[in-house]
C-alpha cells in the first residue's frame, strides 16, 4: 500500500490522504485548513494530478474534511464519492454555507481566490454522493482486482464514519475523527475490532490528558451549574458552539436541564447555520434513526433570533442564553460580536464547551485569564474583562488513552498518525512504540510517499 498525506501544512487542517491499495487509487477526505485563506487552505493535490481516482471517501462534514471536495471532485469526475447516509443531507448544506462565507471574505478581506467553488459545483458533488449504510460492506471492482469498503459509526458528529478496506485479506482502517462516549444526540463510536493490518489513527487530543475525576457527564453538570449561576445573578450567558454537532447537543442539554428544574426558564437565542442544521437533523432522525434530535425542543424553548443591533461594550438588553457560532469565537461571527457586548459587564459569562485554537479570539481570551482587557481587533474595541469566562471539556474527540488502547488491541502491523498537532503526534508516537514493539508507527511528513 502507498500513502501520501496531502495536507500540505501538517497538523489539523486540510485533511486529505491518498492511498493506493492494489490497483485502486483512493482519496479519503478533502478538507479546508481553517487558519489558511485562498488556495493555500486546500490540500496539495499535485501528487495525484496525473492519476485517476477510483474512489473518494468522505468521513464526515466538518469543513476541515469536506471543504475541498468540490475541487478534487471536478478533477476526477468519474470517481464515486462514498459517504454515510446522514452526509447525503449535511454535505451539500455545509458546502453551500462555505460558499457564502468565502464570498463575504472576498469582499471584507480582498481574497481574490474566493470563492474556491460555486453552487453549481456543489450541485455536481451532490449528484455523485453514494450513500452507504453503517457496517454493511460494499464491493468495488477494477479489472481483476476487488476491494470491500465498510463504514463504521465513529461518534464525533452526525454522519461521522471510520472506514475499513478489505483487500486480499488485509484490513486497512481509517479511524476518522472518533468519540467513543455517547453524546446527547448520537451514540458513541463502534469501530472495527480485532486484528488490523494498517491503522490510520487520529491524534487530536494527544497533547492533553484528561483528569481521572473529569468525564463528559461531570462536565455537563458543571456547565449547567455555571449557566444557572450566571442567569441567577442577572446576567446573560454566551455559549460559543460549532454549528454542526455541538449546537444540536447543547440544545438538548439545555432543554433537559430546564425540564429537570436545573436551569431557570429564560430566553434562548440562536441564529445562523446551526439553526438550519437542526432542521436537517430532524430529517436525518426521521429517515435513518441515526441521530436523536427532536426539532420540537426549539419550539418549546421558544428559541429566538439575537438582536442584530448590538454594539461593542453595550450590554444586551435581552437577557438569556446565547447559543451561537463560531465555537472558537472567530472574528466576524455572531459569537465574536456578542462577546464584545457581554465581556465588559460582570453579571455576564462566557462558557466555552470545546477546544479553542490559541490563535483564535476564544483561545486568546482563555490563555490570559488574568488580563484586564481584551482587544476585539475586527471591531477596533478594547473591552474590560469583567464577565466570567469558563471552559468545559465537551470535545467531539476521544481521549488519547482510549485511542491508544484501540490501536494496541488492533495488533496493527503499521499505525499511521494523522489529524494532530506536532506535540499530539509525538505523544502517540512514543506511547505506541512502547506498547506495540512489533509494529511500525509512522508520523508522515506532508506530501511524502510511504510504502506500507
Amino acid at each position: 500500500m502507498k500513502l501520501i498525506d496531502l495536507n500540505r501544512h501538517g497538523g489539523i487542517g486540510a485533511n486529505s490522504i491518498f492511498v493506493q491499495i492494489g490497483d485502486f487509487n483512493i482519496l479519503v477526505d478533502a478538507g479546508l485548513h481553517p487558519k489558511m485563506v485562498g488556495k493555500e487552505a486546500l490540500p496539495d493535490f499535485e501528487p495525484i494530478e496525473d492519476l485517476d481516482l477510483d474512489l473518494i471517501i468522505l468521513t464526515h462534514c466538518h469543513l476541515d474534511h469536506l471543504g475541498g471536495l468540490p475541487i478534487v471532485a471536478s478533477l476526477h469526475p468519474d470517481a464515486p464519492i462514498i459517504t454515510s447516509l446522514p452526509n447525503l443531507t449535511l454535505a451539500p448544506r455545509m458546502l453551500r454555507n462555505s460558499i457564502n462565507v468565502m464570498k463575504r471574505q472576498r469582499q471584507e478581506l480582498n481574497i481574490l481566490d474566493y470563492p474556491l467553488f460555486l453552487h453549481r459545483d456543489v450541485a455536481a458533488v451532490s449528484k455523485r454522493l453514494v450513500g452507504q449504510r453503517f457496517e454493511r460492506g460494499e464491493v468495488y471492482l477494477k479489472g481483476k482486482d476487488r476491494i470491500e469498503v465498510t463504514l463504521h459509526p465513529a461518534g464525533h458528529v452526525a454522519g461521522a464514519a471510520a472506514v475499513e478496506f478489505i483487500h486480499k485479506h488485509r484490513r486497512i482502517v481509517f479511524s476518522g475523527d472518533v468519540l467513543f462516549e455517547a453524546q446527547r444526540t448520537l451514540p458513541g463510536a463502534h469501530l472495527p475490532k480485532g486484528k488490523i493490518d494498517t491503522l490510520i489513527l487520529e491524534t487530536t487530543r494527544g497533547r492533553t490528558a484528561r483528569k481521572p475525576e473529569v468525564n463528559r457527564a461531570s462536565e455537563v453538570d458543571r456547565l449547567i451549574d455555571t449557566v444557572a449561576a450566571i442567569l441567577e445573578r442577572g446576567g446573560s450567558c454566551l455559549i460559543p458552539v460549532f454549528a454542526l454537532g455541538r449546537m444540536q447537543e447543547l440544545f438538548k442539554i439545555l432543554y433537559e436541564a430546564r425540564n429537570f428544574g436545573r436551569l431557570p426558564r429564560c430566553p434562548v437565542f440562536a441564529a445562523g447555520l446551526g439553526i438550519d442544521l437542526c432542521n436537517h437533523f430532524e430529517k436525518i432522525r426521521r429517515s435513518t434513526r441515526l441521530v436523536d434530535f427532536d426539532l420540537g425542543m426549539l419550539e418549546k424553548m421558544r428559541v429566538q433570533q439575537p438582536d442584530p443591533k448590538m454594539r461593542p461594550g453595550r450590554d444586551l438588553p435581552r437577557k438569556g442564553i446565547y447559543l451561537v457560532s463560531s465555537g472558537m469565537m472567530v472574528e466576524h461571527t455572531p459569537s465574536y460580536h456578542i462577546a464584545a457586548s457581554l465581556l465588559p459587564h460582570p453579571d455576564n459569562g462566557i462558557c466555552f464547551v470545546g477546544y479553542c485554537d490559541p490563535e483564535t479570539p476564544g483561545g486568546e481570551i482563555l490563555a490570559e485569564p488574568e488580563a484586564e482587557n481584551y482587544f476585539f481587533d475586527a471591531l477596533d474595541y478594547l473591552a474590560p474583562r469583567q464577565a466570567s469566562v469558563d471552559q468545559f471539556d465537551l470535545s467531539g474527540h476521544a481521549d488519547r488513552e482510549e485511542l491508544a488502547a484501540y490501536a494496541v488491541q488492533s495488533e496493527a502491523r503499521a499505525v499511521v498518525l494523522t489529524h494532530g498537532d506536532a506535540d499530539a503526534r509525538e505523544w502517540f508516537l512514543e506511547e505506541l512504540q512502547a506498547n506495540m514493539p512489533d509494529s511500525t508507527v509512522i508520523n508522515p511528513e506532508p506530501l511524502c510517499q510511504y510504502q506500507i
